[in-house]
């Protein structure tokens, strides 16, 4: 038997360095296709190689929108940790986006711009429109999207730069707190972590549905995060919402800084915990830790009254119709912190990793 499972150990260890093998001098990207002379030229940013550094602008071929596509030129882009995450140079980012190179070689998610033109199949939208949403490699003069995904009309009272910074900042807030929060007018509604880009929609997003909102950010912040319309605001320097008499009906965290007991005594009886974040962008010594416990809270949680839930918001048409009435209204201003030149791009990666951001970091296409 001992002789069987040596073999067996060893035969698996042989596989996965087999497949290790395999996987990393197979992985490749389309860079070399990129460096053609195109016909005709447009500039975006390009990701041949892991590392914020290597972040590069290029002239690729412009595309052109297939019969169910919108072709949108861009205006706007913002940066997310998501995006940061992809070119990482990381085990867990190498497993996830390619061993050698990063298989996905644009840059970007969100945007906002004007219909440059549209396939024969589309009726929902008319060449001048002005647009936003997400599509990857939004970080480009131009970019196609289906017409029936993650693209909405513009509100007229808002900036391109505003709608640029909206989609998965906004979507995540969103479903976080109508989704898996549940939330309700009149609930108490504690965010922690509230001046960030997530942060910033979820305390005028919680207003919107009639929440009372206590906010927890830094010093510096705390008058920003009054302006969004927080009811109270807790300076984490000063005070640690943790040790308080007061009880939420959710807690909605992007730092994921307090154990599981900690978080639960703060809920009413059958309140919830949406586990939205690890506190701030780009690797930290506590990232694969707070990772872990987000996933362990959860488990725990089905012991209990209190619930902690962990998500990954998904980019929906609907849900940025949502977002764009909400704006429309007047109920949501986007946070705009510092914008960008598409040139500046690793700067403004650089930026947002550094984790301080107060709402969203914006690359222009002006």
């Amino acid at each position: 038997m001992k002789r069987i499972l040596k073999w067996t150990f060893l035969l698996i260890v042989f596989g996965l360095f087999i497949w290790f093998e395999y996987a990393y001098w197979t992985s490749t990207n389309d860079c070399d296709h990129y460096a053609a002379t195109p016909t005709k030229p447009m500039k975006a940013i390009l990701s041949c190689e892991y590392g914020v550094e290597n972040l590069q602008l290029h002239n690729i071929e412009k595309p052109t929108p297939a019969d169910n596509e919108v072709l949108v030129r861009v205006r706007a882009a913002s940066v997310n940790p998501a995006d940061g995450h992809l070119i990482r140079d990381s085990w867990l980012g190498r497993l996830l986006g390619g061993m050698r190179k990063p298989k996905n070689t644009r840059f970007g998610t969100d945007f906002a711009g004007v219909v440059e033109a549209v396939g024969k199949d589309v009726s929902g939208f008319k060449p001048g429109d002005e647009v936003f949403g997400a599509k990857n490699g939004a970080v480009a003069e131009f970019i196609c999207v289906k017409a029936d995904r993650a693209i909405v009309i513009k509100p007229a009272n808002i900036t391109f730069e505003q709608a640029g910074s909206v989609g998965i900042a906004g979507v995540t807030a969103l479903q976080g707190l109508r989704d898996q929060g549940k939330i309700q007018a009149g609930q108490k509604v504690l965010i922690n972590g509230a001046s960030g880009g997530v942060g910033t929609f979820a305390v005028q997003i919680a207003k919107a549905f009639g929440a009372e909102v206590t906010a927890v950010c830094s010093t510096r912040n705390v008058d920003l995060v009054k302006s969004l319309g927080a009811d109270r605001v807790i300076d984490y320097s000063k005070e640690d919402f943790i040790k308080t008499d007061q009880h939420y009906d959710m807690l909605y965290d992007l730092v994921g800084n307090h154990g599981f007991s900690e978080r639960r005594k703060i809920l009413t009886p059958n309140g919830i915990c949406v586990l939205a974040g690890i506190g701030g962008a780009g690797l930290h010594s506590e990232t694969m830790a707070r990772i872990a416990r987000n996933f362990w809270d959860a488990f725990l949680s089905k012991f209990s009254k209190e619930k902690f839930v962990f998500y990954i918001a998904k980019l929906t048409k609907d849900d940025l119709n949502v977002l764009r009435e909400l704006m429309q209204s007047g109920k949501v201003a986007p946070v705009i912190d510092r914008t960008y030149k598409i040139s500046e791009t690793q700067a403004a990666v650089r930026y947002m990793e550094e984790g301080h951001a107060r709402g969203k970091v914006v690359i222009s296409l002006e």
